[in-house]
């Protein structure tokens, strides 16, 4: 069964949360747009890797100009992407002299996850779905505790979801780098 890697960290810096431990994903690999077309092939798909791999690439250019025409693109079952615009620090003093050239700093492409209550991917939902192992108990005998962690004893224990130090549920977490 699949499952999260996860580490655990100190948080290091000058916030309140500093000196504190949390859980942080653990990365094992980045596939690539072909990577992802020849995974896709292999799973009972009628279609071969390069004709995948060619719908993904019309996708990806597609979305991007729908994006950049003000749309929003919707992926049923995963979630919703869209732009949002980044200012200069203090903006401008008065509408009239706001100028796109000067205070316009950076367009960003945002995703929100699926939030319809059958394919709800929302944080807290997927964190639900999701089964964790602690990166370091693999090499060693493991077991599965109650809420599904695979871990070794003294190996982090089960851990509750990652706290954020900000309010709501945007993921923010102490620079733990």
């Amino acid at each position: 069964m699949a499952q999260i890697l996860y580490q655990v960290k100190q948080s290091k810096g000058k916030s309140p949360a500093s000196g504190k431990w949390f859980a942080k994903v653990k990365c094992t690999d980045t596939l690539d747009v072909r990577q992802m077309a020849k995974h896709i092939s292999e799973h009972g798909s009628i279609y071969t890797q390069d004709v995948v791999l060619g719908v993904l690439e019309k996708f990806r250019t597609c979305i991007l100009e729908m994006l950049l025409e003000s749309k929003k693109v919707k992926i049923d079952g995963l979630g919703t992407l869209y732009c949002t615009i980044e200012n200069t620090r203090g903006g401008a003093a008065k509408k009239e002299d706001y100028n796109v050239g000067t205070h316009l700093r950076a367009l960003h492409i945002r995703f929100m996850p699926e939030q319809q209550q059958e394919m709800n991917i929302s944080s807290r939902q997927f964190l639900k779905k999701a089964r964790f192992l602690n990166i370091e108990s693999i090499g060693s005998p493991s077991q599965t505790s109650p809420t599904g962690e695979e871990n070794q004893g003294g190996g982090g224990g089960t851990p509750s979801p990652a706290p954020s130090t900000g309010g709501g549920d945007n993921g923010d977490q102490p620079d733990m780098d």
